[in-house]
């Protein structure tokens, strides 16, 4: 069985000047239609969550979640994946701060940025936002994580800081937590609770085989 993590792994070495026919062999394999480029791995971890928590088969419908490693590659991404590429309909999430060179940067890869929706500061921040920051404390509490956050909490740069802010910061100081604790965030959210950006995002997915 052809593994989805296997096409990732190619088109990451073809993003770093590998050979692209390992790529386009396994998108052929798989039957792709769709890529849906995002950010980094807590991106990815939670909009595959999200997506199989609301009964969407991504690898059903020809849809590969690919993790970029920071917002600045996605202009190569499109290269390699959108129309010059494997021409494979494109979508997928960005913050707002980034909008502008998302925008140029799909401009010059003939692809076009209608499929890209925006979340405010990042993904987390949407979840935190979603959840609220009493429910994301409980989590962290769950996750057996409090006396880490409340040691963060004490530092002087965190006095005064909004509570959101605060969480979003600690989400991020530790490598692996933002990937952790985008999932877990991701599971908990009820449906109504989904933030637009990825009630966009999954509608405009996951209806790209009927579309395509």
């Amino acid at each position: 069985m052809v593994d989805m993590w296997a096409f990732r792994d190619a088109v990451d070495r073809w993003a770093a000047g590998g050979p692209g026919e390992p790529a386009r062999d396994l998108a052929a394999r798989l039957g792709l239609r769709t890529a849906v480029l995002l950010e980094g791995p807590s991106d990815l971890a939670a909009v595959e969550a999200l997506a199989a928590l609301h009964g969407g088969d991504l690898a059903a419908e020809g849809v590969a979640v690919v993790s970029m490693g920071g917002a600045m590659s996605v202009g190569r991404y499109a290269d390699l994946l959108g129309p010059s590429g494997l021409g494979l309909r494109l979508t997928g999430l960005c913050d707002e701060r980034e909008q502008r060179y998302y925008d140029r940067a799909l401009r010059r890869a003939g692809v076009s940025s209608g499929g890209f929706f925006v979340c405010v500061a990042d993904l987390e921040d949407e979840f935190i936002r979603a959840l609220g920051t009493a429910r994301v404390e409980e989590i962290i509490g769950a996750e057996g994580d409090l006396r880490a956050w409340q040691t963060f909490l004490n530092q002087p740069a965190q006095h005064g800081r909004p509570r959101h802010r605060q969480l979003r910061r600690f989400l991020g100081t530790k490598k692996g937590r933002k990937i952790r604790y985008g999932l877990l965030l991701a599971e908990s959210l009820a449906p109504e609770q989904v933030p637009a950006p990825l009630v966009e995002l999954l509608d405009h997915t996951l209806s790209s085989r009927r579309t395509a």
